[in-house]
């Protein structure tokens, strides 16, 4: 293992309305579902050997981003991210 932390490199797969990052060998995904202007966050998931190094956060970061570029609102639908918008407020204005 590198000391050096690689950033996370996320692909945006909208034909299949998923966001995919590939750590240590492991799929982790954002997964999402669009109806016009809104994306509903449907799951987010880390397999458990890549949990615990804020993955889920960074995926979660960069769909909010995606979808604020684009001029989306955005419904939490998952526990996960419905957590992530508490923690990060600034945000809120993106909630459909």
């Amino acid at each position: 293992m590198s000391d050096t932390a690689k950033p996370l490199e996320i692909v945006h797969d909208s034909a299949n309305q998923v966001f995919l990052a590939v750590v240590d060998g492991h799929t982790c995904e954002l997964e999402y579902q669009l109806s016009g202007n809104v994306m509903t966050i449907t799951h987010t998931g880390v397999p458990s050997p890549v949990g615990g190094r804020g993955i889920a956060a960074l995926l979660t970061k960069f769909a909010v981003q995606v979808a604020e570029a684009s001029g989306w609102k955005i419904v939490p639908a998952c526990g996960y991210a419905a957590t992530w918008f508490e923690r990060n407020p600034e945000y809120g204005h993106l909630l459909a």
